[in-house]
């Protein structure tokens, strides 16, 4: 009886998504070279055998946490671009927009994936061409869809959507990206309200 007592009790693995983000905790702590799969099955409370089975190597495990990873914030711009086409005023809609854009994309956890991902683009360039689609290119793509929008609605003059959703990200993230990559993170940031005004003062009608 005291045998079963303690059988139920005791804590089960981890498994699927729990356990990517159990992995995804010890890569961001010791980075890829650093990482060893007995130490995430130990994370995880399971067998290193039973990690093997769910992922079969340390580079196919690292490309799962990327892929789940960039899959959980694939949409995560979404509300705030329907807020924008929503807006009233394309400039505040803009403001608030870049904002956002701030927020999540210079959060901590974000920034830190990305400068792992940049860390091993060299040794797994498939996993950063993944992460640069998933994670990039498709929020450039969502945003200059809302842009477009915008043109054909004729609240905004724009000939090219993509590049102008490029030219509005960098303007926003540009600089406050490149000091947080580069150990500066206390850096000032340019502010919102002059990046928008200066891509209004090309795209607005």
């Amino acid at each position: 009886m005291m045998s079963d007592l303690r059988t139920r009790g005791r804590p089960t693995g981890l498994t699927g998504a729990s356990l990517l983000a159990v992995a995804r905790d010890v890569l961001l702590e010791n980075g890829y070279a650093g990482t060893s799969m007995e130490e995430i099955a130990k994370r995880a409370r399971i067998s290193k055998a039973s990690l093997y089975r769910e992922h079969g190597s340390k580079r196919a495990l690292y490309a799962a946490v990327v892929e789940h990873w960039t899959a959980a914030g694939r949409d995560a711009m979404r509300p705030a671009l329907d807020d924008l086409r929503g807006s009233r005023d394309v400039r505040s809609g803009l403001v608030r927009l870049a904002e956002t854009m701030r927020t999540g994309i210079l959060s901590p956890p974000v920034m830190a994936m990305r400068m792992l991902v940049t860390a091993e683009a060299a040794t797994q360039p498939e996993v950063a061409a993944a992460y640069l689609e998933q994670s990039w290119h498709r929020n450039i793509r969502n945003l200059a869809a809302a842009l477009d929008d915008l043109t054909v609605a004729g609240r905004l003059r724009i000939d090219d959507p993509v590049e102008a959703a490029e030219q509005f990200t960098w303007l926003v993230i540009g600089a406050p990206m490149n000091a947080r990559m580069l150990g500066g993170e206390g850096a000032d940031a340019p502010s919102i309200t002059g990046a928008v005004d200066l891509f209004l003062a090309r795209y607005s009608r």
